[in-house]
C-alpha cells in the first residue's frame, strides 16, 4: 500500500506539488496522468525519497525514507542511469548486492530473457541502444521483486514487442498483489491496464477515479483527461478520435485540418515552382 498525505513541494514561488493526497491499495495499477509540467515526476521523486517536501508518505505503513520501506519500494526512472563501465550482467549484480538479494539468479535470467537482453549481457552500458537501455532499466527496477513499484514513463523508447512484455509483466505483478503507480502522459499506452487514474494539472490532483466510476459516468479516460486539463465538455471530445502523431501535436492537428482547407480560386492561378526538399537529417555517428 502507498499513502500520500498532503504532499507539497515548492521550488521558490512555484508549487510543483500542491497538497497532493491519495491512497493506492495492493493488487492495483494506478496511472498518474497529466500534461508536461503537471507535477507527475515531482510526486514520483518525492515518493522514492529523492526530494524534500512537506506532508507524509507511507509505504506499507512505514515512512518512505526509512531503510525498511526502501527494501519494499521499487523505482524505474524515466531516463535510465547506467554506468558506462559496467556490463548488463554487472548492473544486475550491482542491484542484487545493493538489496542483499539471495537466490536471485533465476529471476535475473528470466528478466533478461523476457526483455531480450540475454545475448547482450556482456555489453557495457554505453554500448546499448536507447531501447536496450530502457529494457535494462526495467530489469533493474524489477529484480528485487518490490511490493510497491513506481514506473515513470516506462514505455518510452521501447519497441512493440517490449511494450507487450511490459504490459504482461504489469498484469502479472498486479495479480501477485503488488501496488503499482505508472506515471505517463500517453493515455493510449495504459488505457487497458489501470484500475484507478489520478489526473494532475498545475501541481494538483484534479481527478481521482476508478475504472468502474468512470464507466458509470459513460466517459472514456481520454474524455476525462481533456475535461480536466483543458476544461472541455464531454461533447467536445466525443467525436472522431484525434489523429495519432509522434510528437504530441494531435490536439491541434484536427482543428488545423478543418480550418485550413483552401477555397477553389475563381480563376486559374499561375503555376508555382515546387520548393526544394530540405536536406536529410544527418544520421547518428557510429561509435568509435
Amino acid at each position: 500500500m502507498l499513502e500520500v498525505n498532503h504532499l507539497t513541494k515548492r521550488y521558490g514561488k512555484n508549487l510543483a506539488a500542491d497538497d497532493v493526497s491519495f491512497t493506492l491499495e495492493p493488487g492495483t495499477v494506478t496511472v498518474l496522468l497529466g500534461p508536461n509540467g503537471a507535477g507527475k515526476s515531482t510526486v514520483i521523486k518525492s515518493v522514492i525519497g529523492f526530494l524534500r517536501y512537506e506532508g507524509s508518505i507511507l509505504v506499507n505503513g512505514m515512512e518512505n525514507k526509512t531503510p525498511e520501506s526502501r527494501r519494499v519500494l521499487g523505482y524505474v526512472p524515466e531516463i535510465p542511469a547506467l554506468y558506462p563501465n559496467l556490463t548488463v550482467i554487472e548492473h544486475m549484480e550491482f542491484i542484487a548486492r545493493a538489496y542483499r538479494l539471495r537466490d536471485y539468479a533465476a529471476r535475473r535470467d528470466s528478466l533478461l530473457a523476457r526483455f531480450e537482453l540475454t545475448e547482450h549481457r556482456k555489453k557495457f552500458g554505453d554500448e546499448l541502444s536507447k531501447g536496450m537501455q530502457q529494457k535494462l532499466n526495467l530489469c533493474l527496477g524489477l529484480l528485487p521483486d518490490p511490493e510497491v513499484i513506481l514506473l515513470d514513463e516506462p514505455m518510452i523508447g521501447l519497441d512493440p514487442h517490449a511494450i507487450k512484455e511490459l504490459k504482461n509483466t504489469i498484469e502479472e505483478l498486479r495479480a501477485a498483489g503488488k501496488t503499482l503507480l505508472v506515471s505517463t502522459h500517453i493515455i493510449d499506452s495504459v488505457d487497458m491496464l489501470w484500475d484507478r487514474s489520478l489526473i494532475m494539472q498545475g501541481g494538483r490532483v484534479r481527478a481521482n477515479v476508478s475504472r468502474e466510476e468512470l464507466a458509470a459516468q459513460g466517459k472514456t479516460l481520454e474524455q476525462l483527461f481533456f475535461e480536466v486539463t483543458e476544461g472541455l465538455e464531454p461533447e467536445d471530445v466525443a467525436g472522431e478520435p484525434l489523429p495519432e502523431t509522434g510528437s504530441g501535436e494531435a490536439a491541434g492537428s484536427a482543428e488545423t485540418a478543418a480550418t485550413t482547407e483552401p477555397a477553389a480560386p475563381e480563376e486559374p492561378a499561375p503555376p508555382a515552382s515546387e520548393p526544394a526538399a530540405g536536406a536529410p537529417a544527418p544520421g547518428e555517428e557510429s561509435r568509435s
